[in-house]
């Protein structure tokens, strides 16, 4: 499941509406085999503005504490007749990598928008993963009962900020606090929900059919939202558009909603709409509804193509998208179950790692409670005791020799020439990491507890690869890298709570990175003789800026070192790679640079490993040559502020060299829109609270790479020198 910033109203009410449901999970009777086509998994993506710290999936301390969510947690239960996996995952931007890894392996998500805010920065953060991942979506629109709730301002905000064609499907009865339910436009029925007392939780009900006795405004937008609908949905499908022109082009009203809804499935399969519906989760008003389209117009796994799975037939394979680690358990591995059956007490092979583990156990997750069972089916996420080597991005497979038959099917129908047994081709793509963008030392207390700090911080790679830790070379200390302020202040925490040690954080430094400035060629010559062997190699090379590499590093080689053997372009590789691990002014790692190979002379019996070295000494005098520019990761920030405040905002923006796009108006507050660079945010929530006596939200989104002013980046370079 998906968040943006995690929207605990609704999730508060989410969860109440489904605990009576809990005993039922808990009976193997039901959580041993469900039909894959009644399982759905997925993710709810929403805007953090929490207002509760009391969810069932919020087991962390630091949840808790601060009512969002850090790491994400798997429930599993049963609504009606099917069986959802719902994954509750982080929104703020610090935890990117846990709503990536969780998209991986979901099916489906439900975007989560505040009625009078509609689509918020963050938003677009998760909803661009979303489309990487091709997940269809559902929209719901919450908060309908607050006074500013706007329905059509938050459909246009969905058309234009995510670019997305919402099919609504609901239409409000009542506004402000007088919102008691919808109309559902498929069924021409009102769904009502009348508040007995104070306490009602919202989870009974009346549904009645629309009629002319109605309300006549609820009466007339149902109709002419119906009718809207119908065109929408016949404009993009086209089984449905045949239908109404040979059966209800003389009423449109007489479409029948089996019909309907039909089509509205195949349109949000097909990834061409994005179906609404409106509720107030407080109250729990639409929560049920939301539910039941979930299970109707999310796909089921086998709806999903995955196509390396076919590779596989009826053998086990099961993608590791998550590690966390169990004082009494040891590591517990989350998996999604693409085809076979996991069994526990069975041994496993691990492709990436090529290795054999053996799972202990195998249990169903509800938050923090685990039910165990002996087996689960393709479709399923599980979570496993056992798996002792396996990290986030592994593929699992029956056995060694079922992934050997997987790949000759492969080679066989692709016909790709490749080495028969070969794995590569059968391997499940992993998650893509983001890059750290903050970096800072950490110190034990006393030297007898740095194997223990050794150890925690090997744990917390393990469950969360958006962590880097490195040694620096030269004062030997430890480094953490990671995804912000939040995220190290996170991982400093758990290792004090969870492992009992109180470390010392250095300075909170910004992970720039380097490019160069001019096109360069240079050759250069290794000759070196190690015991009775001679090895010799000359590589010429060039390097050039190259901005519409999009972030990255290239490689290429010209057309006269065709000759090369494919081991011998991978150790020139790996030379070139390894230099632009450090830029040629302060260290920091390259991007947006392309290097051409022009030609590599080996003498025979020279080693691989010599070759890698020549290229990469080659390297490091190209990037002297061609000169270094520094870039500092720039921030793209939006701010939510009162009117009254927004003048000491902006005062306070221009300071931290920031730049405004925009200033929109939302009701009664200003929306400023603006970029900023990473280095100038430090503590930002505390000033903007500050300024606007709490009157304040904002987000941050990382927007780009962008070159410093001369006079900025000698500032830079005189303090990292210490001169300043």
């Amino acid at each position: 499941m998906l968040m943006f910033h995690s929207d605990s109203y609704f999730y508060s009410s989410f969860f109440y509406s489904i605990h009576m449901l809990i005993d039922e999970v808990k009976s193997l009777r039901t959580v041993v085999n469900p039909d894959i086509s009644k399982i759905r998994n997925i993710g709810i993506m929403a805007h953090i503005d929490n207002d509760t710290n009391d969810l069932r999936t919020y087991f962390m301390a630091q949840e808790r504490e601060r009512g969002i969510t850090i790491q994400s947690a798997a429930v599993t239960f049963d609504w009606k007749s099917h069986r959802i996996n719902l994954i509750d995952t982080p929104g703020h931007v610090d935890f990117t990598l846990e709503v990536e890894r969780a998209l991986r392996v979901l099916d489906g998500a439900v975007a989560v928008f505040d009625a009078s805010a509609g689509v918020e920065a963050q938003t677009l953060t998760v909803w661009r993963q979303a489309e990487k991942h091709h997940v269809p979506c559902i929209c719901f629109l919450n908060k309908m009962d607050k006074s500013t709730a706007d329905l059509g301002f938050s459909i246009q905000s969905i058309r234009d900020k995510l670019k997305a064609n919402p099919v609504l499907l609901q239409t409000p009865i009542g506004s402000g606090k007088n919102f008691t339910g919808v109309v559902d436009l498929i069924t021409n029925q009102k769904l009502i929900w009348k508040q007995k007392s104070v306490g009602d939780d919202g989870r009974a009900y009346e549904v009645k059919p629309l009629n002319e006795l109605d309300d006549a405004a609820v009466l007339q937008e149902a109709k002419g939202a119906r009718s809207a609908l119908i065109e929408q949905v016949a404009d993009l499908d086209d089984e449905f558009a045949e239908l109404l022109l040979n059966d209800f082009i003389e009423n449109l009203d007489a479409v029948p909603s089996i019909k309907l809804q039909a089509a509205v499935r195949r349109v949000t399969l097909a990834r061409k709409g994005v179906p609404v519906l409106l509720g107030s989760s407080l109250k729990n008003k639409g929560v049920q509804p939301l539910l039941d389209a979930i299970t109707a117009y999310l796909p089921a796994p086998n709806e999903r193509h995955h196509d390396l799975v076919q590779w596989y037939k009826d053998d086990l394979c099961a993608l590791a998208f998550k590690v966390l680690h169990d004082k009494q358990r040891g590591p517990l591995v989350f998996l999604r179950i693409y085809s076979g059956t996991l069994k526990a007490q069975t041994a496993v092979h691990n492709i990436n790692r090529n290795s054999i583990e053996r799972m202990s156990r195998l249990l169903v997750p509800f938050a923090d409670q685990h039910v165990e069972i002996p087996s689960m089916p393709a479709g399923n996420i599980a979570l496993t005791v056992g798996l002792k080597q396996t990290v986030t991005g592994d593929t699992i497979v029956l056995s060694k020799a079922s992934a050997a038959a997987a790949a000759r099917r492969a080679q066989n129908k692709a016909d790709t020439g490749k080495k028969r047994g070969e794995h590569a081709s059968v391997i499940l793509s992993g998650v893509e990491v983001p890059d750290p963008v903050f970096f800072c030392t950490i110190e034990p207390p006393t030297m007898a507890k740095q194997a223990d700090l050794e150890n925690a911080l090997n744990c917390l790679q393990r469950e969360d690869p958006s962590l880097k830790v490195r040694v620096d070379p030269d004062s030997g200390q430890t480094v953490l890298c990671g995804m912000g302020e939040l995220h190290i202040e996170i991982i400093h925490d758990r290792i004090r709570r969870e492992y009992g040690i109180e470390t010392h954080l250095g300075p909170l430094q910004v992970a720039y990175r380097e490019t160069i400035v001019q096109h360069v060629s240079t050759t250069d010559t290794l000759d070196r003789t190690i015991g009775e062997k001679r090895h010799v190699v000359t590589v010429e090379l060039s390097v050039r800026p190259a901005a519409d590499a999009g972030g990255s590093c290239q490689v290429e080689f010209e057309e006269q070192t065709v000759e090369l053997s494919p081991e011998m372009k991978e150790a020139v590789e790996n030379g070139v790679h390894s230099s632009y691990l450090q830029g040629p002014l302060l260290g920091y790692p390259l991007q947006d640079v392309s290097t051409l190979i022009q030609s590599v002379h080996v003498e025979s019996g020279t080693s691989l490993a010599m070759v890698s070295a020549c290229v990469s000494r080659c390297m490091l005098k190209a990037l002297k040559l061609a000169g270094g520019q520094v870039l500092e990761p720039v921030m793209s920030l939006e701010v939510t502020v009162g009117e009254d405040y927004l003048g000491s905002v902006l005062g306070d923006l221009a300071q931290r060299r920031g730049t405004v796009r925009d200033i929109q108006s939302r009701h009664d507050n200003k929306v400023l829109l603006a970029t900023v660079p990473l280095a100038e945010m430090m503590g930002y929530s505390t000033i903007l609270r500050t300024l606007t006596s709490g009157n304040a939200t904002f987000s941050l989104e990382l927007d780009s790479y962008e070159a410093m002013n001369l006079q900025d980046q000698n500032t830079l370079l005189k303090r990292m020198s210490g001169l300043l």
